[in-house]
């Protein structure tokens, strides 16, 4: 098979209707090396670099409300800062970049994904207009 490893994908595939942060950054604790009073940062297998994770809602209106949480993984030498709150809004919308998802089964048997990302941000705005406003 040609796909080996974390498997590359957008923004937009994993959030089409956007996510937001409901939660702080956090280090990812590696089970296997921290033990009893002292915690150890996991770190990425495949560059090394520290793992941080945040939880964030995903703004998809057909997902039960069990699903709509998820944490993305985000792999970064310091730990990443969200983007400043937007005004009128109670929860801050971000973007990530450099996204992979690795599936795997978890505990239940079930079909799961790990998301991991580059970088998290602001959301952009790429708004192109149509043909009436570019007639305007």
């Amino acid at each position: 098979m040609a796909i080996q490893g974390p498997i590359p994908v957008s923004f937009a595939q994993v959030f089409p209707h956007g996510c937001y942060a409901v939660g702080e950054v956090e280090p990812v604790k590696d089970f296997e090396a921290s033990t009893n009073g002292r915690f150890v940062q996991s770190r990425d297998k495949n560059t090394g670099e520290p793992v941080w994770q945040i939880p964030v809602m995903d703004a998809d209106p057909s997902l039960k409300a069990a699903q709509k949480t998820v944490a993305v993984k985000i792999l970064s030498a310091v730990q990443p800062v969200a983007p400043a709150p937007v005004a009128g809004l109670p929860i801050t919308p971000v973007e990530f970049d450099g996204l992979t998802i690795t599936p795997y089964v978890n505990g239940a048997g079930r079909l799961a994904y790990s998301i991991k990302a580059r970088q998290m941000l602001a959301p952009r705005t790429n708004v192109k207009p149509t043909g009436k406003e570019a007639a305007a």
